[in-house]
């Protein structure tokens, strides 16, 4: 069975159907990805849209054919999701926010190298040789 666009609406057993997911794993996978979010009817049924079996049918892709975790195909639709929302802000503010997050962030990992490199010069000393260089921020 395939998803016709003439419903609005679709039960969780045709869409399982057209997908091929079963009901559980559905609502599982409701628990998983915040954006799959189905209206539910007056009894508590689920109701899904087109968007939301074009959602499941890219879940599952990205689970049972690329090999996703499941955090993993979380965090890649979010990703997807916030570049597209990205290239619709006006301005490319986003782009000038990603600068100026990487421009904080470049000092602390330049610190943190130098750090790090001290430490294992420590480490790989013989015990009793080691002795502190001087940097600039001493």
């Amino acid at each position: 069975m395939s998803v016709t666009p003439d419903k609005l609406y679709y039960s969780i057993s045709e869409v399982g159907e057209a997908t091929g997911v079963k009901a559980h794993v559905l609502r599982y996978w409701e628990t998983q990805f915040s954006m799959l979010r189905p209206k539910k009817n007056r009894a508590g049924a689920r109701m899904y849209r087109a968007k939301d079996v074009d959602l499941i049918r890219e879940i599952k892709h990205l689970l049972y054919d690329r090999g996703f975790t499941i955090a993993g195909a979380r965090r890649f639709l979010l990703d997807q999701r916030r570049a597209a929302e990205g290239e619709a802000a006006p301005g490319g503010e986003s782009e000038l926010a990603g600068a100026a997050a990487s421009t904080k962030v470049g000092p602390a990992l330049r610190q943190l190298r130098r750090e790090l490199t001290a430490l294992k010069e420590m480490l790989e000393a013989p015990p009793g040789t080691y002795r502190r260089r001087r940097t600039r921020d001493d």
